[in-house]
């Protein structure tokens, strides 16, 4: 086509255009040039992308399998393993996946793997997906509303039970200890009769799946008449803490129990006691918690292992290094779940109660050596965190009495009460 013959053509198009109500439009002739190597070609019809239509199938994840054991089993070939393993592990530790959880995996018509998904969390999941012929991984937040909420009530026979009867999940409970675990010992301070209140972030879904929680802003636990409290701050690196209303932390370096919740101390710490198997008196330098076999066992501060193996008499055990001068170790457990060299935290899962080594039953053995000396850890003064600095106190009062104005009766939020408590609410009321 010509030059002139383009130019007609161009003109021609602007004309209609012009024709059509299109007075926006601003031709520049300065730009022609721009256009001359343009062909004009029949218009074609655009074709929509295919839809890509998966099955979907559920893979369950049982007690010692591996992301890797799962796929073999499910006929993923070993190239399509290593980039999705590969992907994952830029996003999240698959060494973290849980028994008794499931993977969903989608495969095209051809059976190629397409996508994957796991819920890390009630709250998180994970989400693998091909882009460009890649896989690529992300973990994402579920979506949600968060509200503040009061759950108030009385201890009626144990903390489980007492917030199952507010209509709330009872894994509260398990946050509350944490909470107290330095000066509250869940297993022996109770009493019938305390009373809790709680100020938690909840997150609702729409009803298209059950509600979770997030953070304990505050709560309260009046253990037989001596009152605990805690609120919600940051420190000075903006980690959040929980601190007392005078503003000390209630943080020690050292959790009071190894264990979560009640478990019955079958011997204390003695340099002199009768030991069942071996028919002899001897020094017993731990204390005993009498629980069933696989019941969590957790580090009572952060550290490093020293050791985790079988050892004798003391079966499978783990030591565990701590600053100051100070090692904790764990034995006669049915299983260990760390490693020699590893770097674990306060509260984090070490391993599984047991009855290895010298042990008439299930229990676990926990003793601490301060200075290589081995001390009763029940009479042991353990130090706490620092306290709000004065230079943050007047931010944490703030935050402290509104957190208080939220979790009184009269405030207007969502309450749940427990039957017999002190507050005559029964039911919830929407905020």
């Amino acid at each position: 086509m010509s030059h002139p013959t383009r130019l007609l053509v161009m003109v021609l198009c602007f004309g209609l255009i012009s024709a059509a109500g299109v007075s926006s439009l601003v031709w520049n002739f300065s730009q022609l040039e721009e256009f001359q190597e343009i062909e004009f070609e029949p218009p074609q019809a655009v074709a929509a992308e295919p839809v890509v239509q998966l099955l979907m199938e559920t893979i369950p994840i049982g007690r010692g399998d591996t992301l890797g054991d799962l796929l073999t089993r499910w006929g993923v070939d070993p190239e399509t393993q290593t980039d999705l393993i590969s992907a994952i592990r830029e996003e999240f530790d698959i060494r973290k996946i849980r028994a008794g959880s499931h993977f969903v995996l989608g495969r095209s018509l051809l059976g190629t793997v397409e996508s994957l998904e796991y819920a890390i969390g009630p709250d998180r999941k994970l989400l693998l997906a091909r882009a460009d012929g890649a896989f690529v991984a992300n973990v994402v937040e579920i979506p949600g509303t968060i509200r503040p909420v009061r759950i108030c009530g009385t201890l009626q026979s144990s903390l489980f039970e007492s917030i199952a009867k507010t209509g709330e999940q009872p894994d509260l409970a398990f946050q509350i200890a944490d909470i107290f675990a330095w000066s509250l010992d869940f297993y022996t301070d109770p009493r019938q009769g305390d009373s809790f209140c709680l100020l938690v972030e909840k997150k609702e879904y729409g009803g298209v799946r059950p509600p979770t929680y997030q953070r304990i802003l505050a709560a309260t636990y009046n253990n037989a008449g001596a009152l605990h409290d805690a609120y919600l701050f940051p420190d000075e690196d903006g980690e959040p803490r929980y601190y007392s209303s005078s503003g000390k932390s209630l943080q020690a370096s050292f959790l009071r129990s190894p264990l979560r919740f009640q478990a019955r101390v079958s011997s204390h710490f003695s340099t002199r006691r009768f030991h069942p198997i071996l028919k002899r008196y001897r020094p017993h330098l731990g204390i005993d918690y009498a629980a069933p076999t696989g019941t969590p066992v957790q580090a009572v501060a952060s550290g490093q292992v020293v050791f985790s193996g079988r050892m004798g008499g003391a079966g499978n055990l783990v030591k565990i290094k701590h600053p100051g001068g100070y090692e904790t170790q764990y034995l006669h457990l049915s299983r260990r779940l760390v490693r020699s060299g590893e770097r674990v935290v306060q509260g984090q899962q070490i391993g599984l109660v047991g009855s290895t080594g010298l042990a008439t039953g299930p229990h676990l053995d926990f003793r601490i050596r301060v200075n290589g000396r081995f001390r009763d850890f029940e009479g042991l003064k353990l130090p706490l965190g620092p306290e709000v600095p004065s230079d943050r106190m007047a931010g944490f009062q703030l935050a402290r009495d509104r957190f208080s104005e939220l979790m009184d009766e009269s405030s207007p939020l969502a309450t749940t009460m427990v039957a017999g408590s002190a507050s005559p609410a029964a039911s919830r009321s929407t905020p």
